[in-house]
């Protein structure tokens, strides 16, 4: 079964409305959580937590559910407009669903540290400078969802995380020495984990395969594969399989020029202690 109610959200308006038609179809299909958890494949902690409004339900809850509960497509309804938080973006929040069911999840970029990997201190000091400026209940609102994201690295140990980024993202020193060594050391943390790898693209490369910006893939445990590019203010959500191929080959190009994760990790250790 799964379960995952740690480092939850506080209740959306659309993930409460959610909840409470789901209790209501529960509730007429005369099961109480705990008998209704199994037939799902969830724990029944879980199902409390999404009918509270403080989980967004994955699509596969929403599926089982469905059949269950005999719900004539009033929950899939619902959950199409369910999302996490005002803090995440309404054009990644279709991504955010695919990477809470991801088996693989690959990840290239040449902006900033990806967001599954930045510390509390590295995400504030990016929304501290966002332009137009945001408000300090905004910015809660923007780390809250990041750090809400992070929890997959731990939660979903079977999901492989391939991170490529740019060494000099990590030199920029954004935020600072104190931020950067702690988001240095953060890194070696997770990529002790056996599903996450790093590798850093060095700058004396020069020219790479992602000169043409980031790239996100990730395979769906019907093994389906998405991609997602992002730009200044929108994301484009790619689905066409010729545009999926191009992605992969440029993804495993980045791959054979960075370096190995074990020499990614001895860079990480020598800039973390040139700090």
């Amino acid at each position: 079964m799964t379960n995952s109610t740690a480092n939850e959200p506080e209740p959306s308006d659309s993930l409460k409305t959610f909840g409470l038609v789901h209790k209501a179809c529960r509730k007429r299909a005369g099961l109480t959580q705990e008998e209704f958890a199994p037939l799902v494949g969830y724990q029944p902690s879980t199902v409390a937590s999404i009918e509270q409004g403080r989980r967004l339900p994955p699509r596969a809850y929403v599926e089982r559910a469905e059949e269950v509960l005999d719900g004539f497509g009033v929950l899939r309804a619902a959950a199409k407009y369910a999302t996490r938080q005002p803090g995440l973006a309404s054009w990644f929040r279709e991504w955010a669903e695919l990477e809470e069911q991801a088996i693989s999840l690959y990840t290239f970029e040449n902006r900033l540290v990806p967001g599954l990997l930045q510390t509390e201190g590295y995400a504030r000091t990016l929304f501290n400078e966002r332009v137009p400026v945001l408000t300090d209940a905004q910015i809660e609102a923007q780390v809250a969802a990041r750090e809400d994201r992070q929890r997959l690295l731990i939660e979903r140990p079977n999901t492989v995380f391939s991170f490529i980024v740019e060494e000099y993202v990590i030199q920029r020193g954004t935020g600072g020495r104190n931020v950067t060594r702690e988001l240095i050391d953060h890194i070696l943390v997770l990529t002790e984990l056996r599903n996450v790898e790093l590798q850093l693209l060095p700058v004396a490369l020069g020219v790479h395969a992602g000169l043409a910006g980031p790239i996100q893939l990730l395979e769906t445990p019907e093994n389906e594969w998405f991609g997602y590019c992002e730009g200044q203010r929108s994301g484009q959500f790619v689905t066409d399989p010729k545009s999926i191929s191009v992605l992969h080959m440029r993804y495993a190009k980045l791959r054979s020029q960075a370096l190995t994760p074990d020499d990614s990790r001895s860079l990480l250790e020598r800039m973390r202690g040139a700090l």
